[in-house]
């Protein structure tokens, strides 16, 4: 066994049972790193907070990564995601509008508020929301 098997099989081990990276660690880890190189950047007491924070934030991720205790971790996770989807999923519609804002207007339905595209250039028209079927016009 080479010396790298050796190593990886060690740290399979000291693995086992532990949590790993997850999206809360990686954002914590994200912001960590944002908060260092600002706290590089200013001078002064504000610089060395924003450094220490920044630290304060790579220890906390290492302690998630590393803890045996994956249930309390799986629940902070899960309280993390249910703030991060929505953001998440308002981007990505962001993203859609901006990529097909020469082919489809997009509006939102007066009773539901789901999202609903129609193609432009055809006046006003009469569309029924996929989500909720009201039927209401919208000029395209």
């Amino acid at each position: 066994m080479t010396f790298f098997q050796k190593l990886a099989w060690k740290l399979q081990q000291f693995m086992t049972g532990r949590r790993g990276a997850d999206p809360l660690c990686m954002a914590t880890m994200i912001l960590g790193l944002i908060l260092t190189l600002l706290g590089q950047i200013v001078n002064g007491v504000v610089g060395v907070i924003l450094i220490l924070l920044g630290y304060a934030l790579y220890f906390y991720t290492f302690f998630r990564m590393f803890s045996r205790n994956w249930q309390a971790r799986e629940k902070e996770n899960q309280w993390f995601l249910s703030g991060w989807r929505p953001v998440c999923a308002w981007f990505r519609m962001r993203r859609t509008i901006w990529r097909d804002r020469k082919v489809y207007k997009y509006f939102r339905c007066p009773r539901c508020h789901d999202w609903q595209r129609a193609p432009r250039g055809k006046g006003k028209i009469q569309v029924r929301c996929r989500g909720c079927s009201q039927e209401f016009f919208q000029k395209t």
